[in-house]
């Protein structure tokens, strides 16, 4: 007498080396797929299932399989042996008393990002993620340009700084209305584009409406202007976007952002000129640091205006702020009101923006954590400045 076992209903066998998959990093059409190549759920049920999963992860805020209380227990189980939803480490949080509240996060040993939380910008408040560890472009106005690049992020990471502030600020569920967090911007350490696939996915969970929930046209990216992206960007994110520019002729651009010596002014005005959904309600912001005797003449300001014409655009200015070892320094503030007069004359707000959080080291240029020493991670610059010009300029704008 022989036997013959039925194998098709065993789970695939668990291999203890292979990392957990973090499902808070997977879109929903992903998590499907995940679920169903693990075996963990069968084909039929598997849509059903992640739709329950991303709501527990994203809307609910679980970091822990077994508060999913309408998943069974078995399944519960199969998950936690295949899949994580764990947070990253907070190694620090500091809360300015402005109300700007920053947090170290370890993404993994020597994988580290400075995640900030700034309120009352945009419609209610605006958290700056980073999509790198370290940056590539070496802007010589920028501290974080003196830093190597580590890696990308994952998609998982980015969207773990939102959750992470999410949790600090107790926003779940996250339809709760009043909450503090309104606006997501990419404006931390790295180029986005640079990482534009993990970016993408990071949107697409953020702004999906059985999660986070944040809309689209309240997330925006800023590039330094890698412009075979661009079209890429809009495409696949719908998200706002936001120029790095700060000159705005050739000679002086290749030295303030060398990016540009691979892809000039006139490539980069194309590109925006060509950014899907560009509109007067869906305008680009250009960013502008004010250095003083570099960029901030009545000249250039005419120059800007006229570098800009037809573009549906605002103009943040941002007051740089002076770091170890840096040659430039702030241009006076007489200077910064001459400029912006002549742009809001020319028909572009272009509001001059303060940093915020300036006691806990979270202004523009200021971020940079104790832990560099020990080669944990560099740490970015952020634009919390141009944060803020980006977000709560024309409310209706960025409706949801």
């Amino acid at each position: 007498m022989s036997v013959t076992l039925d194998l098709s209903r065993v789970a695939p066998a668990i291999d203890a080396q292979k990392p957990l998959i973090n499902l808070s990093g997977l879109t929903r059409p992903q998590m499907v797929a995940a679920l169903t190549e693990s075996g963990v759920v069968e084909h039929g049920k598997a849509k059903m299932r992640a739709t329950q999963i991303f709501r527990w992860v994203h809307h609910r805020g679980v970091t822990d399989f077994a508060q999913m209380s309408d998943v069974a227990k078995e399944t519960r189980a199969r998950l936690a042996d295949h899949f994580t939803i764990a947070r990253p480490e907070v190694v620090e949080r500091q809360v300015s008393k402005d109300g700007t509240r920053k947090w170290l996060i370890r993404m993994a040993p020597g994988v580290e990002v400075e995640t900030v939380y700034i309120p009352s910008v945009g419609r209610v408040g605006a958290l700056c993620v980073s999509s790198q560890v370290g940056c590539t472009l070496n802007c010589s106005f920028c501290h974080t340009g003196t830093q190597a690049l580590v890696r990308n992020l994952t998609a998982a990471e980015i969207v773990a700084q939102v959750q992470i502030a999410k949790d600090d600020l107790g926003e779940w569920p996250s339809d709760k209305e009043d909450r503090l967090l309104s606006n997501i911007v990419f404006m931390g350490m790295g180029e986005p584009l640079y990482n534009l696939g993990q970016v993408a996915d990071a949107i697409e969970i953020i702004s999906d409406n059985e999660g986070i929930t944040i809309s689209r046209r309240r997330i925006t990216v800023s590039t330094s202007g890698v412009v075979p992206q661009l079209e890429a960007l809009g495409d696949k994110t719908q998200a706002m976007l936001a120029i790095s520019l700060h000159a705005t002729n050739d000679a002086l651009r290749d030295v303030l952002v060398p990016l540009n010596k691979k892809y000039p002014l006139d490539q980069l005005m194309a590109g925006i000129r060509a950014y899907p959904g560009l509109s007067n309600a869906r305008r680009v912001t250009f960013e502008y640091v004010m250095l003083k005797g570099v960029n901030d003449s009545p000249d250039e300001a005419r120059a800007l205006v006229k570098l800009i014409k037809g573009i549906p655009a605002k103009v943040n200015l941002i007051p740089f702020n002076p770091w170890p070892g840096t040659d430039y320094q702030c241009s006076d503030w007489a200077a910064i009101e001459a400029f912006a007069a002549i742009l809001n004359k020319a028909g572009y707000s272009s509001p001059i923006r303060t940093p915020r959080g300036r006691d806990i080291l979270a202004a523009c240029g200021q971020l940079k954590s104790e832990s560099e020493k020990v080669r944990a991670s560099a740490m970015r610059k952020l634009s919390m400045a141009a944060m803020a010009g980006v977000l709560d300029d024309d409310e209706d704008e960025a409706a949801a």
